[in-house]
């Protein structure tokens, strides 16, 4: 008896654990949900963005039970969104249950819910769906709930929206669907549009060039973003994606240098949490400066948690560096998977031309005067009429004044020139120039991007008026004095 006894004492603190942590995230949800009240009623969208942050901190804690009370709380049970959006929901053993439902009953649910916690209610759904891998019933949940968007126009629903375009994306990419919301998309981009929704402007026109850019239509992405409205950046983490399509649309342009320019602004703007999109920003980026004839520096490939992802791109870049054709065939053949999985195997194959470009450019600083037969063994060439192919290769160098020097028909040479002093060109200026300006630039972004207290300037305003009315009272009152004491 006594044995029963100590395993009955045992077994009771899990009981209480599971008590303990349960209403806990229910507690925080409701604390979420006042906070969306109160900035719905106040029309303060920070607020909301507040209460959607705190929702992403909780997303690894939320459970079934959870979710379900905190429907119950928020939505009237039986209505028609309270119906649909727990369907959604797994139903969780007893216990669990019965802890909800006291936790619950503590408080009476809202008897008018309003839009933005309803949304909010559709968004939480949808993000529990998504972490249990249940897409089918994410695609469901997502599609109702882009159906109530379209019926309301406030503006404090706006950052919700953006977050469930965002998921509602995701949960078609993820079964591969992509293709069929396109459609909706535009649609959804043009009520955006009209309703001066700024934010959803820019988390559906991303949505719509990610899904161009998943089927290679880089030409009507180019498009729609030529043609898309231009307006202030209002969230960095759409801007910085913004800036990763465009500087993708651009590469496969051949802009490099705006493709460039492009990629690395959006791996600087990425959040420091977000390392997969900052890890595929500089494989991209790398290429592009490849691809410019520039060797990017060892440092890149040594950031915190990139060295595995950016290894393949290591060994091609040294592979490019040396010029060596032979090794830059063997690391494209042995990384082949992943370049294939990056989207970037097309750009490498643009690459073999930068390749023999730089042997030959070593060549002509090696050698004051080579056979092109030489030139040929060197840049390992493999085709049939190698000679024949170096040749072309140097004289297309020469004209392109990828080298200095000339060729002797005649005897099959390649004659370099002398090297000068590069101090008495103008490269050293134009490389200063472009350091400057891109400093410049920073800084005004720096200036752009500062934040200052709401209504700050009128209150200084109003406070300087405030003492000239000061001033001009004292004159006016020593002015009256001055004209008493003239009086008598």
């Amino acid at each position: 008896m006594t044995q029963d006894v100590e395993m009955k004492e045992q077994a009771a603190p899990p009981s209480n654990s599971l008590s303990s942590t349960a209403p806990s995230i229910f507690h925080h949800l409701k604390e979420i949900a006042s906070l969306i009240e109160t900035g719905a009623y106040a029309r303060e969208v920070r607020r909301i963005s507040r209460a959607v942050r705190l929702t992403m901190a909780l997303r690894k804690k939320l459970k079934a039970s959870s979710l379900s009370a905190f429907l119950n709380y928020v939505l009237v049970p039986g209505s028609e969104v309270h119906s649909r959006l727990s369907s959604f929901l797994p139903k969780e053993d007893e216990q669990d249950m019965e802890v909800d439902t006291a936790t619950s009953g503590a408080q009476a649910p809202i008897k008018n819910p309003l839009p933005e916690l309803e949304i909010y209610c559709y968004l939480l759904v949808l993000i529990f769906l998504i972490d249990q891998k249940k897409y089918n019933e994410a695609k469901a949940c997502s599609s109702a709930s882009i159906a109530r968007l379209k019926a309301v126009n406030r503006r404090t629903v706006d950052v919700l929206a953006s977050r469930l375009y965002f998921y509602y994306s995701l949960c078609y990419e993820l079964t591969g669907d992509l293709a069929e919301i396109r459609g909706n998309l535009l649609a959804l981009h043009r009520i955006a549009t009209l309703r001066h929704d700024e934010l959803g402007q820019e988390t559906l026109l991303n949505l719509l060039l990610r899904n161009y850019l998943h089927y290679n239509l880089y030409d009507q992405a180019e498009k729609l973003r030529s043609k898309a409205p231009r307006f202030e950046a209002h969230s960095n983490q759409q801007f910085s994606r913004y800036l990763f399509y465009l500087g993708k649309i651009r590469t496969i342009q051949l802009e490099y240098t705006d493709a460039k320019e492009s990629l690395l602004q959006a791996a600087r703007k990425a959040p420091q949490a977000a390392l997969g999109f900052r890890v595929q920003c500089n494989k991209w980026a790398i290429i592009v400066r490849l691809l410019l004839g520039e060797i990017p520096e060892r440092t890149v490939f040594m950031q915190k948690g990139m060295e595995k992802a950016l290894r393949p791109y290591f060994e091609l870049t040294n592979a490019v560096r040396i010029g060596d054709l032979e090794l830059f065939r063997k690391v494209a053949e042995k990384f082949s998977s992943t370049f294939s999985s990056d989207g970037t195997n097309n750009l490498i194959v643009r690459l073999r031309h930068n390749v023999i470009r730089t042997g030959l450019r070593n060549i002509s600083i090696s050698y004051s005067r080579i056979s092109l037969v030489d030139v040929a063994k060197k840049l390992r060439l493999d085709s049939p009429n190698p000679v024949a192919d170096a040749e072309s290769i140097v004289s297309k160098a020469i004209r392109d004044g990828a080298i200095d020097a000339t060729l002797d028909h005649a005897n099959g040479w390649m004659v370099s020139k002398e090297t000068g002093d590069i101090y008495s060109t103008n490269e050293p200026q134009i490389a200063f120039n472009s350091r400057i300006a891109f400093c410049l630039n920073m800084h005004n972004e720096a200036v752009r991007a500062l934040r200052f207290p709401p209504n700050s300037h009128k209150e200084k305003e109003s406070a300087e008026k405030r003492r000239e009315r000061q001033q001009q009272e004292q004159e006016l009152a020593k002015h009256i004095a001055e004209e008493d004491d003239d009086d008598f």
